[in-house]
């Protein structure tokens, strides 16, 4: 099933992957020269908030968290990054500090784009500037759309709705299976609730034979279940 014909997946997550997709192939290419590759082990810094951008990234192989961290030291996950986006040009372009931090969830690979070269190339391409324009305005209202909804769900209906924003991050081209790689721990931060409380919600919905799991693998078994549980509309 094909989750955007039942649900309105995009009003939860961002099309940044989108950003050099729809470039010209000359100024993509152009851009691509320019990066940096480094390599990122599980669980290493990107970078952390409050921190001044030197650059942006580009993530070419992975998965990576964007988080904010409270006064108590807990993790609050506010978006899983994968393959194609781009992190930390929000930052960059009003000159301010990073507003979160970021850190790999697995093994991954990024670009990493001197701020120098990114402005210069931003600054002859009109079309790179659109492009940015119109993934920040939709940045927005997905956070806008996640805070409002998420603040008048309870904790079951919170973990659905993540359920399914997690099925379109982690689904593969190849494959229309969906198997959703993820630590309880980091499950729990994005939904907002207890490790404990999560388990347990999933597994009455195991019980409910509407996902699966194996480890930290989740395998949704009965979308139009976990949309109707989140009350969305």
């Amino acid at each position: 099933m094909i989750l955007s014909e039942q649900f309105p997946i995009d009003k939860f997550t961002s099309t940044s992957d989108t950003i050099l997709k729809g470039l010209p192939l000359p100024i993509f290419q152009n851009i691509e020269k320019l990066m940096i590759d480094k390599t990122y082990k599980k669980g290493q810094n990107i970078f952390l908030e409050g921190s001044f951008p030197a650059g942006i990234f580009y993530l070419k192989e992975g998965m990576v968290k964007k988080y904010k961290t409270d006064h108590n030291g807990k993790e609050h996950i506010l978006y899983l990054c994968s393959t194609g986006e781009l992190l930390g040009y929000s930052a960059l372009l009003c000159n301010e500090t990073y507003p979160d931090s970021a850190s790999t969830i697995e093994a991954s690979k990024l670009g990493f784009i001197p701020k120098d070269a990114f402005l210069r190339i931003l600054s002859q391409s009109g079309e790179l500037m659109m492009s940015l324009l119109s993934s920040l305005s939709h940045e927005f209202s997905v956070l806008v759309n996640s805070v409002t909804v998420f603040a008048h769900m309870s904790v079951r209906e919170r973990l659905a709705l993540t359920l399914l924003i997690l099925s379109e991050k982690f689904k593969k081209k190849e494959s229309s299976d969906v198997e959703i790689i993820l630590s309880r721990v980091d499950l729990a931060n994005m939904v907002g609730t207890a490790v404990e409380t999560l388990v347990r919600l999933l597994h009455d919905l195991k019980k409910e034979k509407v996902i699966e799991t194996n480890g930290k693998t989740i395998k949704i078994l009965k979308t139009k279940e976990l949309i109707t549980i989140s009350k969305f509309y």
